[in-house]
């Protein structure tokens, strides 16, 4: 008798944890490397506007961002899945999903933030919307990577603090944010986002991100009020890993070559 998923020419691995890894391996990588990496975020509702989807993805990757996030605090278009499907079809870069809800995942994606909302204390968004999302991720084959989300007050509130009824972290309060991501990183996750949210007046401050890289050896993630390369190759000096733009790069197309030379730089 041969032990549960194996056979004579050796153990048999479930197809799916062979997936497991390939995105987060390329994080990983490029953090220990100390190679900065640039994200861009895409609403899902683009999908309704197909030239504009096309631009934006064609911007992004001529301007070399290295992945392209899909997703947002609201499930506003029935046409996700379509959506993700067409940005997979336009870029050669990772597409790795952002979802606000469990109903945001599709087979298109590379990858999918299996975010745990660490700096609030709604346990739907803590492990609730995890348990309804994991056979899903199962069953599509998407790669999950374990993400230990910090909202951080970015000025004035957001979809993201509204949608998921909790308090960011307050702008001055370092400590808090380093706290926070420790015991993420102590739990198990595998990357920390802090985010101020889409629309934010600022971003998350340098001393934060410092604060943070000095306690955790994690790929750290930063998103919310980046609008000029200048604050972009500063939040990366202060330990950032992964910059991820959205709402700046929708206002001005341009920006984007400019944030991409300041990050890879």
């Amino acid at each position: 008798m041969h032990p549960p998923h194996s056979s004579p020419d050796g153990p048999q691995r479930d197809p799916y944890v062979r997936t497991v890894g390939r995105i987060l391996q390329k994080l990983d990588h490029a953090y220990r490397a100390g190679r900065k990496q640039l994200a861009v975020l895409i609403d899902p509702d683009f999908g309704q506007d197909e030239k504009r989807l096309e631009r934006t993805v064609q911007n992004a990757c001529m301007a070399k961002a290295d992945l392209i996030f899909v997703g947002g605090s609201l499930l506003t278009s029935a046409a996700f899945d379509r959506c993700v499907q067409r940005v997979r079809e336009l870029s050669d870069r990772p597409v790795v999903l952002f979802p606000g809800s469990p109903a945001q995942l599709s087979a298109h994606a590379d990858a999918v933030l299996f975010l745990s909302l660490i700096s609030g204390r709604n346990p739907e968004l803590l492990i609730g919307h995890h348990v309804t999302a994991a056979p899903t991720i199962k069953a599509l084959g998407i790669e999950a990577i374990p993400t230990g989300y910090m909202l951080v007050d970015g000025g004035r509130p957001t979809t993201v603090s509204y949608v998921s009824q909790t308090l960011p972290i307050p702008h001055d309060k370092p400590g808090i944010a380093a706290a926070t991501a420790l015991a993420g990183s102590l739990l198990g996750l595998r990357t920390i986002y802090m985010d101020t949210g889409s629309g934010a007046e600022r971003p998350v401050s340098r001393a934060m991100i410092a604060a943070v890289r000095a306690q955790v050896d994690l790929p750290i993630i930063v998103g919310g009020g980046i609008r000029d390369a200048a604050t972009a190759r500063g939040l990366c000096d202060a330990g950032a890993d992964v910059l991820v733009v959205g709402t700046a790069f929708e206002q001005d197309p341009e920006q984007i070559f400019a944030m991409s030379e300041a990050v890879h730089g």
